[in-house]
């Protein structure tokens, strides 16, 4: 009877192990085989509002992207027209540990927070009157417009980035 119960164990710890400690990453390349890079950069701060660090590897295939697999962002990538592959750890740690060799000039940035953007423009001014507003609105980064007024009025500690 205890070889039988012990024998279940065995068998029920090699299917139950394996499924929960399957995991993924998506790997978004950055280099000419990418369909859309603006609107990669808008599913990195796509990611980065579900408070999900994003490794972005730069000079690794053109600046590429990687973070944990989750469904709604597969299918947010499809949506948006992103190329992407979803790989398994090991090869996410692979990648890892070619960056992070002295021999190349490679660096792993790891983004951890929704930066706050505003655009230096005039008011009334349209997405396609400026290109850098283009680039966000097309890319779905949102963003703030300010001018002069909001300057003035002392604004701009409270963003993260300005252009």
């Amino acid at each position: 009877m205890l070889i039988v119960r012990k024998t279940i164990f065995i068998l029920a710890l090699m299917f139950i192990v394996p499924m929960g400690a399957k995991s993924a990453h998506i790997f978004i390349p950055m280099d000419n085989t990418q369909n859309n890079h603006l609107k990669a950069y808008g599913i990195a701060y796509y990611v980065l509002t579900y408070d999900v660090e994003i490794s972005w590897l730069l000079n690794y295939r053109g600046g590429s992207f990687m973070f944990p697999h989750h469904n709604r962002f597969e299918r947010e990538l499809a949506i948006r027209g992103v190329s992407f592959q979803v790989i398994a750890d090991l090869q996410a740690a692979s990648i890892i540990n070619e960056v992070a060799h002295p021999d190349v000039n490679m660096e792993q940035i790891v983004l951890h927070k929704v930066p706050k953007i505003a655009v230096y423009t005039p008011p009334h001014s349209l997405p396609w009157d400026d290109a850098v507003t283009l680039a966000l609105t097309y890319a779905e980064i949102p963003y703030d417009a300010i001018y002069d007024e909001e300057v003035l009025a002392g604004v701009l500690p409270l963003y993260d980035w300005l252009h």
